[in-house]
């Protein structure tokens, strides 16, 4: 349980916790005189169901209910000390920092905990403050409804895990006693009529199992294409309990949210694969991007958009010219040539260039390639036509790129970290808004004419990379793929919680609450 240490209650009595960490009954008696016996065992079977918020009541040390007819003082103690450290996270967040995740945001100074304690200390139903607390996260309700629906389908068993050949793609049209039926059997909840009689063992990848295929790609966000390859098995065996810990991680993430920015802003969702560029609330632009790989992960970012490079070159970076390029130019070091890639080595304390083609390649390994490599600009260049930069120490940016098929995929990463942009040119009009000297035409001429130019824009424009898997479109929640394991991370945090030290409180307002 996450201790609070001490809480200040405006005008009612302080609580000061005895050394033994339990309220004693004089405590008890001035906290909540206001709240009857029924009412104290209303508030305990609240703390019992904080499942249902995506708590564990475990962490609160609710006293069973047989201790209410034993020791009445100590029942009412321990009720009332689960329920102020319940609140607690319920207003302030259960996790505490995570390495890395800039992107999570929370201002738990605007959250007036004194004033929402002292509530709960003079109500004569606590249990109903608990539930307030409990839906004001945005969306809470809509993630509620979902994270009870798969509880009780967890309840219920789950469903089926796939086994077999879940590396390779099944065809639609195709005859797979093995796993035709446990994909029928994984579906039903889609179209009961696929584990119906007979059609239970059928082997055939009919087209009534395809369209039920097809609606559950589309709903995951994967390519409808009715094809069942490496992606759509993984995420058909993704286990219940992952999207229960997902939605409980939404549900703790827009915890003390903080106001919503009003100035124009760049927003990635890594998870989603979307760029969002926002003014106030309003979506000016929305866009497909293509984001770093599970082994290559784009960091989350709070960074500014402050210029763009046309036609730039790109000096791959040494990981991409050693696991990525080395192949390659051992395949074909002369079509490599012609793609603008130019080999370089330091001798003598200079760079100088190296003929590709007069180079035994399978001399080295990624473990050893004393060259460095870069690509001259143009139509094949891996940034494409333009770099929108935005300086931070992981020399992340986002880009224009060749590889225009891969924004069809439902999934999308495949980068080594950087942002491609589905619609670069759209970007690129209203980040020069404003810029005196370019518009549209004159970025068009300096594109056409390939030598590498940079503009600074006259307002660099705010971005933040963040990883949020659970969204709610129009009340109806979207989850994606966990694909960095981030919200993995965040649900262990949840388990260690972090202790909060509510240091003063002036006008209902707990100040200095929790070094996060």
């Amino acid at each position: 349980m996450r201790a609070v240490l001490a809480l200040p209650f405006l005008a009612f009595a302080t609580l000061a916790l005895p050394a033994s960490g339990l309220v004693g009954p004089a405590q008890a008696q001035a906290v909540a005189a206001a709240a009857s016996d029924a009412a104290v065992h209303r508030l305990a079977e609240r703390l019992s169901r904080l499942a249902e918020d995506g708590l564990d009541p475990r962490w609160y040390a609710v006293p069973a209910a047989d201790l209410a007819a034993a020791d009445p003082a100590r029942f009412r103690a321990e009720t009332l000390r689960a329920a102020q450290a319940a609140l607690t996270d319920l207003l302030l967040g259960r996790a505490g920092p995570i390495r890395g995740r800039v992107d999570l945001r929370r201002d738990t100074a605007a959250v007036p905990l004194g004033a929402w304690m002292a509530e709960l200390a003079s109500a004569s139903d606590p249990a109903t403050v608990i539930d307030r607390a409990a839906d004001l996260p945005p969306d809470a309700r809509a993630l509620k409804a979902e994270l009870a629906r798969l509880r009780a389908l967890a309840a219920a068993g789950g469903w089926p895990r796939i086994s077999g050949n879940t590396r390779g793609t099944l065809e639609p049209g195709t005859m797979d006693a093995a796993r035709v039926p446990q994909l029928r059997a994984r579906l039903a909840s889609i179209d009961p009529g696929l584990v119906e009689g007979p059609a239970a063992n059928n082997p055939l990848y009919d087209d009534r199992l395809l369209a039920a295929v097809r609606l559950y790609q589309a709903a995951e966000g994967l390519e409808p294409d009715g094809r069942v390859g490496p992606i759509t098995w993984d995420v058909l065996n993704t286990p219940i309990e992952s999207r229960i810990n997902q939605l409980r991680v939404a549900l703790d993430m827009r915890r003390a949210q903080p106001a919503q920015p009003t100035e124009r802003r760049i927003e990635v969702n890594i998870p989603h694969f979307r760029l969002h560029l926002l003014e106030g609330q309003r979506v000016v632009q929305d866009m497909a991007v293509i984001v770093g790989r599970r082994d290559r992960q784009t960091p989350m970012l709070n960074v500014r958009l402050t210029s763009v490079t046309f036609n730039p070159s790109w000096g791959a970076p040494e990981r991409n010219a050693r696991e990525d390029l080395l192949p390659r130019f051992r395949r074909d070091p002369a079509a490599m040539q012609a793609a603008g890639y130019r080999l370089f080595q330091r001798i003598d304390g200079e760079v100088v260039q190296v003929d590709a083609t007069q180079v035994d390649f399978s001399n080295y390994n990624r473990n050893h390639f004393p060259y460095f490599v870069r690509q001259d600009a143009g139509d094949r260049n891996a940034l494409g036509r333009m770099r929108f930069n935005m300086p931070n120490n992981d020399d992340i940016f986002m880009h224009d790129t060749p590889d225009r098929h891969l924004f069809s995929r439902g999934q999308r990463a495949f980068s080594s970290g950087c942002i491609r942009l589905e619609r670069p040119m759209e970007l690129l009009s209203e980040a020069l808004s404003g810029t005196a000297g370019w518009d549209r035409a004159r970025a068009d001429r300096v594109l056409a004419g390939r030598a590498t130019t940079g503009a600074t824009l006259a307002r660099s424009i705010p971005v933040r990379l963040h990883y949020t898997t659970t969204i709610v479109e129009g009340g109806r929640v979207v989850m994606r793929t966990d694909i960095y394991g981030l919200d993995a991370d965040y649900a262990r945090a949840m388990e260690r919680g972090t202790p909060q030290r509510i240091a003063s409180a002036e006008g209902g307002n707990a100040r200095g609450a929790a070094a996060r």
